[in-house]
């Protein structure tokens, strides 16, 4: 299945299920959105909201009991979803690629640095299957390394002489070793200190520029969000419920969670009054149909929000009976 000349991501009423004994958890129910060539797309929401399960469909790695239960996923005009297993492992990497969370916990704590950049390398058959020397595959490690600050001798170290921004810039030095179309960043930075994380999104962000490529960015951090996304998508127990250029979204949210969400931050103005959101998110299991948000309050909606363009690029989902909340 293909769709119109659009370059970059587009993602179609995708849906993620876990099928569990005592029923369907919802995890991503019906997301929608386009994400152009060269964009940065940021998707917020409290823990369990399935920003972290969208960013694993995305490449294909929803791992049992969870499935991807429909929607479609189009890189340019193809739709990952109906790639092979074969294609899908040759996508990963030069097509799509991760930035997982936590570097510690991705790298192989046996290999060196640079085995474990050319292990994505020759997989990929990227120097065409031809004998090449070592000097020349290492000087190819020595460019990925550089491309993201770290010196050569990098390369003949192990996971664990490495500090926690070195080991997620190699893992960036990975996720863009083929110059991939789309980098899914899933909290690159947490577990870091915050001039770390300025570190590491400034490379991240110099060579997605540099490459032309997409991103997606899982996060928490709001005002890394605010700084370094060109649109921010926010969910809410398996929905998106509000999407658009991030400056709109931060100066005027419109939809109800997004604006207590925001207000949630602690600022320098009001130190001793922390707003926390009120109740907590509905369970995933089992949701009945309508709308989530208003279940939280004490409201009740049976029908599904509709999801409107209020405003050029921005959209809402949109229910009257719920959008008094945090006016």
């Amino acid at each position: 299945m293909t769709t119109s000349n659009f370059k970059g991501l587009q993602v179609k009423d995708l849906k993620v299920y876990y099928d569990t004994p005592e029923g369907v958890v919802k995890a991503v129910d019906g997301i929608s959105f386009s994400l152009a060539q060269g964009k940065r797309l940021a998707l917020v929401g409290e823990s369990g909201s399935g920003k972290s399960t969208l960013s694993m469909a995305l490449m294909r790695l929803t791992r049992a009991p969870g499935r991807i239960a429909a929607g479609n996923i189009f890189l340019d005009d193809v739709d990952i979803l109906d790639l092979d297993v074969e294609e899908m492992r040759l996508a990963r990497l030069s097509k799509i690629s991760l930035v997982p969370q936590g570097a510690m916990n991705s790298l192989n704590p046996v290999l060196k640095i640079k085995d474990q950049i050319l292990d994505g390398l020759f997989d990929h058959q990227v120097f065409g299957g031809k004998k090449i020397s070592k000097d020349e595959q290492y000087s190819k490690v020595n460019d990925l390394l550089s491309a993201v600050e770290l010196i050569p001798s990098v390369g003949d170290m192990y996971p664990h002489e490495l500090s926690g921004g070195m080991k997620q810039r190699v893992a960036i030095a990975i996720a863009t070793s083929m110059d991939p179309q789309v980098i899914v960043a899933d909290e690159p930075t947490s577990a870091l200190d915050v001039v770390v994380q300025r570190t590491v999104m400034q490379t991240l962000g110099r060579l997605q520029e540099g490459l032309e490529a997409s991103i997606v960015l899982v996060g928490h951090d709001m005002g890394l969000v605010a700084q370094f996304a060109d649109f921010v998508g926010v969910m809410y127990a398996g929905k998106m419920v509000e999407l658009g250029p991030v400056n709109s979204v931060f100066e005027k949210p419109l939809h109800p969670y997004t604006r207590l969400l925001i207000r949630s931050l602690p600022t320098l103005e009001n130190k001793e009054d922390f707003v926390g959101i009120p109740g907590l998110p509905p369970p995933l299991l089992n949701l009945p149909p309508g709308c989530t948000f208003c279940t939280r309050f004490g409201r009740e909606n049976k029908n599904n929000p509709p999801w409107k363009e209020v405003s050029k690029d921005h959209w809402i989902s949109e229910c009257e009976n719920c959008s008094d909340i945090g006016k």
